[in-house]
């Protein structure tokens, strides 16, 4: 059963939404599952129903609402994404697709970087506060994750086109006593405790500094901005920014009496319970210089067998009677559905050729034998071989393993090969007399990870 919180009794339905946005977007309720309240619900609107039937809604703060609105007209949204380092990563993607996918059926997305809020950083959910980062960073790190966008959406003047904003074009203008009167007084300690972002990092009785603290405040303020810059009525995330959406949410219709809507994505875990998004050589990053197309197109390809639908419906365009047909492949063909979101997936983020040449670079290297020079490389100096490289250091050097130790005990449970050759002793020196016929080493761990190790 879902959850209903009444909004604030101070707050009143508009009369209207202004702006140019849809006319039916009134005063809502905050529902916290969102799938529950609507098994009977039927989208009017091809935006609603593709986020449901794709499994992108996780929380809405009211779904039928959304649906009216994106049913009579031009809805414009925001996701928000701060920059904390260089390049996105896979844990971003989710709502990438969903900016994708809003823009695809008829809408305007706003893809917001957090060049004000990134010199705060956002607590939720952590233990710890992250690092402060130098405006020079900032920019550094900006420049670099705006890159991603162009893959997925389309940016111009259009009524639908895309918009890439930045919140420290208002941010850095706010004095401290006038973002004090103009928004600290829509909220109260008591509520902003209560919530589980705050909440659980308190109960860990880990620290939670007034600058964190006054981060939601600020994303906040940047759902009323985008709501009287551009019209913006929905703010969407993950599941872990819901106690931020809903305050933007609130603040919005208080401070100007206008609607506002939320929509987070679930939470993305493996089938077998791990985050998604993680590999031992650490995030699967989105930019080519962090992460290379073909170790892209890898991790894909790695994918459990129970996970293959859902992330085709996530993370391609694939049509869904397409994907129910590769969904429903048992045994060994299933792989045949994971080499196809592998190259779906690669394709939209790389691009069609360079998702092919990673896909043949696969099949030569584990379906034929062969080698090819699109496999990743690792390049060590030829001196160094001379004398002798220890395989597990090589190994995690590599990014076979994270560690020394672990390549070790790979190596121990015979899941280390050398030139296809199973070692079990991690110790062992690896020298230039190992190299093959083609003067390289080629090192697997287990049968779905391949480096060649390249003198120079």
């Amino acid at each position: 059963m879902s959850v209903e919180t009444p909004l604030d009794p101070r707050l009143k339905p508009p009369p209207s939404l202004g702006s140019g946005a849809p006319a039916m977007l009134q005063g809502a309720t905050f529902t916290r599952d969102s799938l529950s309240m609507t098994t009977d619900f039927q989208p009017r609107s091809e935006f609603v129903r593709v986020l449901r039937q794709r499994g992108f809604i996780h929380q809405c703060t009211d779904l039928e609402a959304l649906d009216t609105a994106a049913a009579q007209g031009v809805v414009t949204a925001y996701v928000g994404y701060d920059c904390t380092a260089d390049s996105l990563h896979i844990g971003h993607l989710i709502s990438i697709m969903m900016l994708r996918w809003l823009q695809k059926t008829g809408h305007r997305p706003i893809a917001l970087m957090g060049g004000g809020t990134s010199k705060v950083g956002d607590p939720s959910f952590k233990d710890t506060q992250r690092p402060l980062l130098t405006d020079d960073l900032i920019a550094a790190n900006m420049a670099g994750i705006k890159t991603a966008f162009d893959k997925f959406i389309h940016f111009g003047d259009g009524p639908t086109d895309a918009l890439m904003v930045n919140n420290a074009d208002w941010l850095d203008q706010l004095g401290y006593v006038q973002f004090l009167r103009d928004y600290g007084v829509h909220f109260t300690i008591n509520r902003m405790l209560a919530f589980d972002s705050v909440k659980l990092r308190l109960e860990r009785e880990q620290p939670l500094t007034f600058l964190e603290f006054n981060y939601m405040l600020m994303q906040a303020a940047d759902f009323l901005e985008l709501n009287r810059r551009y019209g913006c009525v929905l703010q969407m995330g993950g599941s872990d920014q819901w106690g931020n959406i809903i305050n933007g949410v609130e603040l919005v219709r208080r401070v100007d009496g206008k609607p506002a809507l939320g929509l987070t994505t679930p939470l993305l875990m493996t089938a077998s319970g791990q985050k998604m998004g993680k590999t031992v050589g650490g995030a699967v990053w989105l930019n080519a210089d962090r992460m290379s197309p073909y170790d892209y197109w890898q991790f894909w390809r790695n994918t459990e067998d129970a996970d293959v639908g859902r992330f085709l419906k996530l993370f391609t365009d694939l049509p869904l009677d397409e994907i129910a047909r590769l969904e429903a492949l048992g045994g060994t063909e299933i792989n045949e559905a994971k080499k196809v979101l592998a190259s779906e997936a690669a394709a939209l983020l790389h691009g069609r050729e360079a998702a092919e040449t990673a896909a043949a670079a696969a099949r030569q290297a584990f379906e034929q034998g062969g080698l090819s020079d699109d496999l990743p490389t690792l390049e060590v100096t030829r001196a160094s071989l001379a004398e002798g490289v220890p395989l597990a250091a090589l190994a995690a050097e590599a990014g076979l393993a994270a560690s020394r130790s672990e390549a070790r005990r790979l190596a121990q449970g015979g899941g280390l090969r050398l030139n296809d050759v199973a070692e079990s002793d991690g110790q062992r020196l690896v020298t230039l007399a190992d190299l093959n016929g083609d003067g390289v080493l080629k090192l697997a761990a287990g049968k779905k990870k391949i480096v060649l190790v390249r003198p120079v």
